[in-house]
């Protein structure tokens, strides 16, 4: 009698992805493709496709496979959780179904993921040379992995190893809540604009502050709470006044973004023991990571007493990879067995 836990059925079934697979990182700004031909051969890149420039992520694939791209199979990470047959994404009007994907296209089978899954999946494989240290800390192999990233909005999941066997933890940290901690945080709090709630149930999640649109709400409630009138209206903008050191305001702004973004990723470095690393992914991560190494990322990071000891064994990196989450899609497309990806709910078939 066999006694062990058994592998649910999407996992025992996905022994191979039907080749060509269509890869895809669906988040609120970009869309991403790719074709993955065989095992062997290198992934082909599409051009980046502006969701704003689509109607539907069915016109956007379409886009891209005019340009030759003939796949049996779609593997498609997305800015959301994964829920029936019709998947709204969080910070983007497209909706995506997969039914009608595959009579449109003539796919065999679609499989979606959470876009922060899909970039887990590429932690194991990143190399010295796809990273900016942040900090001290050493890597334990085989040990649980997050990876956090402000983008459209702010994603986060872990890694963790069992039997053999990398298993994704998606979800949706980035909507935990945030709390001031400084006295100047307390100045500031009540200015920031919350788009999830008012009044009794105004909370202050990390999506609120931890993405663009969120350096743009930290910078107004700077002023406001100094009494000042703004000068930037666009993340891109007060990025570059606080990387060139030409506007205190955006400095600070910038600076408090980093400190909030390592107290969040130290929560979930706690929640998961992360003592494989932390990983810092997305565009606005990789944009700043010489400002995030010298802010106060890393102290906010271990500040979490009585485990700073813990906390400062910890790496925290920054991803500079040009597209880790197609990487890490690729690599379940070329080998599923390696991963534990649950795809009950998430695995259309023609």
């Amino acid at each position: 009698m066999n006694s062990g836990v058994q592998k649910p059925a999407s996992i025992l079934e996905r022994n191979i992805v039907p080749f060509p697979t269509l890869i895809g990182d669906i988040g609120g700004t970009n869309a991403r493709f790719a074709l993955v031909r065989d095992g062997d051969q290198p992934v082909e890149r599409f051009p980046n496709a502006h969701t704003a420039d689509f109607a539907t992520i069915d016109d956007a694939i379409a886009f891209s496979m005019s340009q030759g791209a003939r796949p049996r199979s779609a593997v498609l990470a997305l800015a959301g959780p994964v829920q029936g047959d019709k998947v709204p994404l969080t910070n983007c009007p497209w909706v995506v179904e997969p039914k009608r994907m595959i009579e449109r296209f003539g796919l065999d089978e679609v499989i979606l993921l959470n876009d922060f899954e899909a970039l887990s999946l590429s932690l194991p494989a990143l190399g010295d040379e796809d990273l900016v240290r942040v900090g001290g800390g050493e890597a334990i192999a085989n040990a649980a992995q997050v990876v956090v990233g402000p983008g459209t909005g702010l994603g986060a999941a872990a890694l963790i190893h069992a039997r053999g066997t990398w298993f994704p933890v998606p979800g949706e940290g980035g909507h935990i809540d945030l709390a001031p901690v400084t006295a100047r945080d307390f100045e500031i709090w009540p200015h920031i604009d919350e788009p999830f709630g008012e009044g009794i149930h105004r909370r202050i999640a990390g999506e609120t502050l931890l993405c663009g649109a969120g350096l743009v709400r930290l910078y107004r409630a700077i002023l406001a709470a100094d009494g000042k009138t703004g000068t930037f209206d666009n993340p891109s903008e007060i990025t570059a006044a606080a990387m060139d050191g030409s506007d205190a305001d955006a400095r600070e702004a910038l600076s408090l973004f980093c400190v909030h973004l390592g107290r969040l990723a130290g929560n979930l470095a706690l929640a998961f023991m992360a003592r494989g690393g932390v990983f810092l992914a997305g565009g606005i991560a990789a944009k700043i990571a010489p400002f995030i190494a010298t802010s106060g990322f890393r102290e906010a990071f271990i500040d979490k007493a009585p485990h700073q000891a813990m906390m400062d064994k910890m790496p925290t990196s920054v991803i500079v990879h040009p597209a880790p989450a197609l990487a890490g899609i690729a690599a379940y497309a070329r080998h599923p067995e390696t991963f534990g990806v649950v795809t009950d709910g998430r695995h259309w078939r023609r």
